[in-house]
């Protein structure tokens, strides 16, 4: 992998939810400390239903990108879905979102994993174009969610 991403681990764990918790701030997200470290903890441990890389220096990263993994028939197997992409705002533009994505994907494909899918805003054109650029298109289906 890139110097550019680090797979997190627990060790992690009070960085990575300060910057869940700035990401969850500008989208207007709700949950508190308790919530992000419940979600986060098994990540960090291991859990094979989803990881979590750091953006950047290991030590100061600037950004994260959390993927969760399932399995698709239609898709052929193993599948992700980016769950949250973030940069710290004061040092986006500079690539390094580009990059951290291109390694991603190129980790993922040599994992194993068939597809990776994401959602992104309406409106939100740099990010749109940010996905296309890396390869990723639109399909024709709305995107539902149930909460338990």
């Amino acid at each position: 992998m890139t110097q550019v991403l680090h797979l997190a681990g627990p060790g992690d764990l009070d960085k990575t939810e300060r910057m869940v918790a700035a990401y969850h701030a500008l989208e207007g997200f709700e949950s508190d400390e308790a919530h992000r470290r419940a979600a986060l903890e098994p990540l960090l441990e291991g859990s094979p239903h989803g990881a979590v890389w750091l953006i950047g220096p290991k030590m100061a990263p600037v950004g994260y990108v959390a993927v969760s993994f399932g399995w698709s028939i239609e898709l052929g197997g193993l599948d992700g879905v980016i769950d949250e992409f973030w940069i710290r705002e004061a040092v986006r533009g500079r690539g390094m979102g580009s990059e951290a994505l291109a390694a991603l994907l190129k980790a993922l494909k040599g994992a194993g994993v068939a597809a990776l899918s994401l959602e992104v805003a309406h409106g939100n054109d740099t990010a749109q174009r940010l996905y296309e650029r890396a390869g990723f298109s639109r399909r024709d289906y709305q995107y539902m969610t149930w909460l338990a």
